[in-house]
């Protein structure tokens, strides 16, 4: 069956590589969808920028592939044959979030969603956290990728 990893990744964190990593052994293909989430800004990151990071933070993982998408997440998941999204869960609070859209999505297209409990050394990672802290000059290694620590300060240097 293949997966979908849905997510807004600005920017991808060891949390997210984590759940992609444990998605690609049990999916025979994972999809990162990088998709636009309209009660986020703009970003950090533009799409493009995002997916590179995704394909750099991935690229050992043969089954794993990087796209985009602008509208709703089934219509994707219907064009493409994809059975299954594959969410990250750090809290009750990220479950009470994805659980609304998960039925959701099931109801409009049969999609269902698989749920992986985030390690716990991860559980409070988010990019959110991790663009504030680097934003002020904070070590953000050992919560992002490498390549996304030093993509991440090369912008606020540039900023």
């Amino acid at each position: 069956m293949k997966a979908v990893c849905p997510g807004s990744f600005d920017p991808i964190t060891l949390g997210h590589l984590d759940i992609i990593t444990r998605a690609a052994a049990q999916f025979e293909e994972v999809t990162v969808l990088v998709t636009a989430n309209p009660n986020k800004n703009s970003g950090l990151f533009t799409v493009e920028e995002r997916m590179d990071l995704i394909r750099r933070s991935t690229a050992h993982l043969s089954n794993v592939k990087v796209d985009t998408w602008a509208t709703l997440l089934v219509d994707y998941t219907t064009a493409h044959g994809i059975g299954a999204l594959v969410k990250g869960l750090r809290s009750s609070l990220d479950y009470e979030y994805e659980l609304p859209m998960a039925q959701m999505n099931r109801r409009l297209s049969g999609v269902d969603t698989f749920f992986l409990l985030t390690d716990e050394k991860y559980g409070y990672v988010s990019s959110t956290l991790c663009k504030e802290v680097a934003r002020y000059g904070g070590d953000v290694s050992g919560l992002l990728p490498e390549v996304v620590v030093d993509a991440v300060k090369q912008k606020y240097t540039q900023q």
